[in-house]
C-alpha cells in the first residue's frame, strides 16, 4: 500500500470512529473491523517497529554523551505521542495545572493495558524515570535503552535488593525528574482497579516527595492485556492533586494508599468501576 493511501485510510478511520461504535449493521461492521485489521498490520505494527527502534538507537547513542535528562525523556516522549496517533487514538488530559514543573514527584496510576505507558510518556509533560518490572530489561533495545535513560529496574528478592532500588530512584530524581509507578504491578485483566503494592508509597515517604494519583481511562479498550488487535478509541489521562508526605512514616503508609485508591478510582469512567 502507497504511503498516499495509508494516509487516507488513517484518516478515514479516525474521522468516523464514532460512527463506527455505533454500528449495529452487523455487515459494516465487518468492514470496518477488517479495514481497522488491514491498517494495523500494513500501517502501525511497521511503524510501531520503526519508531521504537530509531528511538530506542537515539536514546543509547546519545545519552551517554549528552546525558540523559533531555535524552532519555524527549525522544520516547515523541515516540509515545506519534505512537498513539498512528494507533488513532484521540487523547485528553486534565489537572497540568496542579504540577509545578520544578518539583519531583512520585507518580502512581491504575495499570489498563499497554497504552498507559504511551499516554503518561507522551502527554503528562513531566520529565519521568519509570520504576519498572525486571522482565522488561529483556526487550530487545527498549531494555537496553531503558537502562541508559536511567529508566530503574525493581528488585524486590530481599530487604537489601530494595534498599538498592530506592538508592537507584534517589539519584534519578534531580532539577524536577520525577519517578512514574503503577502500583498494581501488573495490567488489570477486566479494565477495574486492582489492588495496590505499598512500594511508591515507601519511595515517596523515604524520599519525602509528594504522590500525584493519575487515572487512565480507556487503554483497556484500545489494547487489553489478552488482546493482539488495537481498537482505536478515546484515551483519557486525569492528574489529580499531589498528596504531601512530609510528615507522614512508614505506619501511614496503608492511609495513604487508600487515599490514593479512592482519588484514582473517583476518576475512573463508569464502566471500570
Amino acid at each position: 500500500m502507497s504511503g498516499p493511501k495509508k494516509c487516507r485510510l488513517r484518516w478515514f478511520l479516525i474521522a468516523n470512529l464514532d460512527k463506527f461504535v455505533c454500528i449495529k449493521n452487523i455487515g459494516m461492521k465487518v468492514v470496518v473491523r477488517t479495514l481497522v485489521f488491514i491498517y494495523q498490520w500494513l500501517v502501525f505494527v511497521p511503524v510501531l517497529i520503526v519508531l521504537t527502534l530509531i528511538t530506542a538507537l537515539a536514546v543509547m547513542i546519545f545519552s551517554p554523551i549528552f546525558g540523559n535528562k533531555f535524552w532519555g525523556y524527549y525522544p520516547p516522549k515523541w515516540w509515545s505521542k506519534l505512537v498513539c496517533w498512528f494507533a488513532l487514538c484521540r487523547i485528553k488530559s486534565f489537572g497540568h495545572e496542579n504540577l509545578n514543573p520544578k518539583q519531583s514527584y512520585v507518580f502512581v496510576a491504575n495499570h489498563q493495558g499497554a497504552f498507559d505507558i504511551f499516554l503518561v510518556y507522551g502527554f503528562l509533560n513531566q520529565n519521568i524515570k519509570w520504576v519498572q518490572k525486571q522482565s522488561l530489561r529483556r526487550i530487545p533495545f527498549v531494555g537496553k535503552a531503558s537502562e541508559i535513560a536511567g529508566h530503574v529496574f525493581v528488585d524486590n528478592s530481599s530487604p537489601k535488593a530494595r534498599a538498592r532500588t530506592i538508592l537507584e530512584v534517589k539519584k534519578q530524581i534531580v532539577d524536577g525528574v520525577s519517578v512514574m509507578m503503577f502500583p498494581e504491578g501488573s495490567r488489570t485483566k477486566t479494565g477495574k482497579l486492582g489492588r495496590f503494592h505499598k512500594g511508591a508509597f515507601q519511595i515517596a515517604i523515604d524520599l519525602k516527595l509528594p504522590i500525584v494519583p493519575l487515572t487512565i481511562n480507556g487503554s483497556y479498550d484500545v489494547l487489553s492485556v489478552n488482546s493482539l488487535l488495537i481498537r482505536p478509541g478515546k484515551l483519557e489521562l486525569i492528574i489529580h492533586q499531589p498528596i504531601s508526605t512530609q510528615n507522614l512514616t512508614e505506619e501511614d503508609i496503608p492511609s495513604l494508599m487508600e487515599q490514593t485508591e479512592e482519588i484514582i478510582a473517583a476518576g475512573l469512567w463508569p464502566k471500570y468501576k
